[in-house]
């Protein structure tokens, strides 16, 4: 681990400026996070980027791990510097972001993921400037890796110890985040929210073969190895459904392992693997339902709350934040993790009218606009903020 006496070495890697700061009107917030995706979470803080404005404060970006977020984010207006890391440990990344917080006259430091609230705190102290966690699921069980799990877990706990607020995503992540010993006063839940679809309508009944969407960053605990057996399952009792996989692979060796096993269980022709897609909104209006078959590690899913907004159906697990999203027989359909049998049993259940399509597409749409919006996510979190500025 760098010592602290090296923040300052000349060797630090350069920042690399990408978007030049804006005028300066409201207090201005900095985002510490990772960058080399551009997936759930990064969709929300893309989001608070573009919002906050609307509700008092104004966003800047730091990425501690430059990439996908910087080429696909739409809050350009934000600015963004890419810092990229020597490594996991190069604490000389916090001397560069109290640099940035110092320079650009930020008021606050806002970090995403346990290696930037590792950064992001430590120039929080510097400057005693607030510092604030958003939970986006739980970092002890966030891979299938119980080593990576640990360090990040520690990380996390000594990063956050002083941090003035932690905002989860969902109730049950406040209940894990107050069973680790987190004071009930320093917690804040603020849902995810994502925008509303644009004129949308419930959706009819679809005809012919229908296809699911699974819009994920592909990795274990997503469980796509659970809907490549419900397939098999489904299709030995006669009944076919398309799947659009949509979204990166963690790795190449993880892609080749999930086409090997749809090509073993004998339903490769039934899946299409889209890879990234940048419109996600555009991927979903070609699927007629969406299924996140995930074993564990969920906060809030963004892509469960954007099926909502366009009034997709939504067939899940019951994993952590899902559930409170989903509601069961109404908007979707919800089953065990893990439940080859139960996912099965869930699709067929939607595809044959046991489940009310159209009823489902509605009460979809209608429970998004009521607690899902991006807009009420941005006025919660600037409320936070004010909360800390105003003492």
């Amino acid at each position: 681990m760098t010592p602290l006496t090296d923040l300052a070495s000349p060797s630090a890697p350069e920042l690399r400026l990408v978007v030049p700061a804006t005028e300066e009107q409201l207090p201005r917030v900095l985002h510490v996070i990772n960058g080399e995706h551009y997936s759930g979470a990064e969709r929300v803080q893309d989001l608070l980027g573009l919002r906050l404005p609307d509700h008092g404060f104004e966003a800047g970006f730091v990425a501690l791990k430059p990439g996908k977020f910087g080429d696909f984010r739409h809050s350009t207006n934000a600015p963004l510097e890419e810092l990229a890391m020597g490594s996991r440990w190069d604490l000389r990344a916090a001397r560069r972001v109290a640099r940035v917080a110092r320079e650009g006259g930020y008021r606050l430091i806002h970090a995403h993921t346990p290696r930037s609230a590792m950064v992001g705190s430590i120039a929080a102290r510097r400057l005693g400037l607030p510092f604030v966690y958003h939970v986006h699921s739980p970092t002890s069980r966030d891979s299938t890796r119980p080593f990576a799990n640990w360090v990040n877990d520690r990380v996390e706990r000594w990063s956050v110890s002083d941090a003035a607020r932690l905002i989860t995503v969902s109730p049950t992540l406040s209940d894990h985040m107050k069973s680790l010993g987190v004071a009930g006063e320093r917690l804040r839940c603020v849902l995810n929210g994502v925008p509303a679809v644009a004129n949308a309508e419930p959706r009819p009944r679809p005809k012919g073969l229908w296809t699911l969407g699974m819009v994920a960053l592909f990795r274990p605990r997503k469980g796509a190895e659970v809907l490549l057996e419900a397939l098999a399952l489904l299709r030995s009792n006669g009944l076919d459904v398309n799947v659009r996989a949509i979204g990166p692979f963690e790795t190449p060796e993880y892609q080749d392992q999930l086409v090997s096993q749809a090509n073993r269980l004998g339903v490769g022709s039934l899946i299409k693997w889209v890879g990234f897609a940048e419109d996600v909104d555009a991927e979903l209006r070609r699927c007629d339902a969406l299924v996140l078959p995930s074993l564990f590690g969920e906060g809030l899913p963004m892509v469960v709350l954007e099926a909502m907004a366009a009034g997709l159906p939504v067939i899940a697990t019951r994993c952590e934040g899902t559930s409170e999203a989903v509601v069961h027989r109404r908007t979707g359909c919800l089953v065990e993790p893990g439940s080859v049998s139960q996912l099965a049993s869930a699709i067929e259940s939607l595809v044959d009218g046991e489940i009310d399509y159209e009823q489902a597409s509605a009460e979809s749409i209608a429970r998004h606009a009521e607690r899902f919006s991006d807009d009420a996510m941005a006025a919660q979190v600037a409320e936070v903020y004010r909360e800390l500025l105003d003492d």
